[in-house]
């Protein structure tokens, strides 16, 4: 069981340091029958489960199983919310509209909600567990995954939201929460600080039952995205240029190899978020990751439910595919498909009249389970941090064999001889940046980033309905209504 998934459920120490209080003396005595903030972080086990306890929100709704393939995938230029018509996934489809993104969305106000739980839960180890008598490599560990999952967490919000409240201790009064935003260059002068630390303390893999950890390279490819995302294009450079000489990560021959439960934590795998099946849980928060079902051609029956059919491929964006492109088969439902059971997609399907859907996280029915999809979803893998290696070292030599390493593997080419699908030489600076962008629409489609790299590169003011105010997310209402310190962003 991974981590994530493991102790998704919760620990007995989620909320102990949070806020406390003081009054009478008796209050203030800690029960010798239960688990609190006086007789816990004691021992290395402590230690181990209150790190662990910080990974759970990455695998709930307020980010992969729900929030950010939301946002990241169905808010961008990649799909449309699909699903049943009418009120159905009205949450996505506000996203899918922008104008009409309102302050109660479930979506955003689910990934502001889980990145600060999970905040809060790393603030706690970051606080207790340096104080602790513990084993040392365990200690410096649950350091450095707390500074890596604080980082991962403030890099989700500022890049959704912009200016937000930093807190980086655990508050002990009402006031210490209801602080004002905190501006984004500060914020992400802490992001980076956090994984700088990361790198210094995390080891460098794990085995056993602590796959699914962030070693010191998982945190090295996300400050390289971090600074890619800052501008600090030199920055990026080393840092990418280190984790590919480093790591001992390395590509898949095979594009499709990356989807597959029998390669989870592989060898292109830098951080992926783990699920596990067989819980039976119709939750976003549950264990399983529900893109199978969700995103299964709906009516079909091919998954235990039927498919819902949401997160529809643009037509625009399979169109894109160069023809020869080998992911495309991977990623996409497209009509004459055949299912398992032989039988072929149709033309159209309901809220798909084009007969597409995503097909990269398709398991199809492994049992009987409503959400049954124990596939991981990536984080970060080894060819991102080249196309990040291509786009900070632009047109030198290094940044053109980053590019075209991805590009060759794309169309069942050598990895490391040129190829006639490499781009041409005489790009210039930009069209080559463009090229990168393109690649990474299509290496890294519906691995729920797509919105920020639109963001990113001034795309998304380019996309339909987009306007101006759209390039941060309106803040949830339920937190203005009780946070008098926050302000909500213009336009919403």
């Amino acid at each position: 069981m991974s981590i994530i998934t493991k102790y998704a459920g919760g620990t007995l120490l989620l909320t102990l340091g949070l806020l406390t209080s003081c009054g009478e003396k008796f209050l203030d005595e800690a029960p010798t029958d239960q688990v609190t903030d006086a007789n816990f972080y004691k021992t290395t086990t402590d230690a181990i489960q209150a790190t662990d306890a910080v990974y759970s929100e990455l695998g709930k709704g307020g980010q992969y199983n729900y929030a950010l393939w939301g946002i990241g995938d169905i808010g961008s230029d990649l799909s449309s919310t699909g699903g049943g018509g009418g009120g159905d996934g009205i949450e996505q489809q506000q996203l899918d509209r922008y104008g009409s993104i309102p302050a109660t969305n479930p979506l955003t106000s689910r990934l502001w909600g889980g990145c600060y739980v999970g905040i809060g839960r790393a603030n706690i180890v970051l606080q207790k567990v340096p104080a602790m008598q513990i084993d040392p490599a365990i200690q410096q560990r649950s350091i450095g995954e707390a500074s890596f999952l604080r980082a991962k967490y403030y890099f989700d919000l500022v890049r959704a939201f912009g200016d937000v409240p930093l807190l980086t201790v655990p508050p002990t009064t009402l006031a210490e929460v209801n602080v004002p935003r905190t501006p984004v260059v500060q914020v992400y002068a802490q992001i980076e600080k956090d994984l700088l630390d990361a790198v210094a303390k995390l080891p460098a893999s794990y085995s056993g039952d602590d796959l699914g950890r962030a070693t010191k390279w998982a945190a090295a490819a996300l400050l390289a995205k971090v600074y890619l995302t800052e501008g600090k294009l030199p920055e990026a450079a080393t840092q990418a240029r280190t984790v590919i000489a480093s790591s001992g990560k390395a590509l898949w021959d095979n594009y499709a190899d990356n989807f597959k439960v029998a390669n989870e934590y592989g060898k292109e795998a830098l951080f992926e978020i783990g699920f596990i099946s067989g819980r039976n849980q119709f939750t976003f928060d549950g264990l399983g990751f529900v893109g199978n079902e969700f995103f299964g051609p709906r009516g079909q029956g091919i998954v235990p439910q039927g498919g819902y059919g949401f997160n529809i491929p643009e037509a625009d964006f399979v169109a894109g595919y160069e023809a020869g492109d080998l992911r495309r088969d991977v990623t996409i439902w497209k009509p004459g498909d055949v299912y398992p059971d032989g039988r072929v997609q149709p033309n159209s399907l309901p809220g798909s009249p084009n007969g597409f859907g995503v097909k990269k996280w398709f398991i199809g029915k492994v049992n009987t389970n409503i959400w049954d999809s124990e596939l991981n979803i990536p984080v970060i893998r080894l060819a991102e941090v080249y196309l990040i290696l291509a786009e900070a070292a632009g047109t030198t030599a290094e940044g053109r064999e980053a590019i075209n390493k991805v590009r060759r593997r794309a169309f069942g080419l050598p990895i490391n001889a040129a190829s006639p699908r490499d781009l041409s030489a005489s790009l210039g600076a930009q069209a080559f940046k463009e090229a990168v962008w393109r690649e990474r629409k299509y290496e890294l489609a519906f691995e729920n980033d797509r919105w920020f790299d639109m963001k990113r590169t001034g795309e998304l003011l380019r996309y339909r309905g987009v306007q101006p105010f759209n390039i941060v997310l309106p803040l949830p209402q339920s937190e203005l209504d009780v946070n008098t310190g926050l302000k909500q962003n213009p336009g919403y």
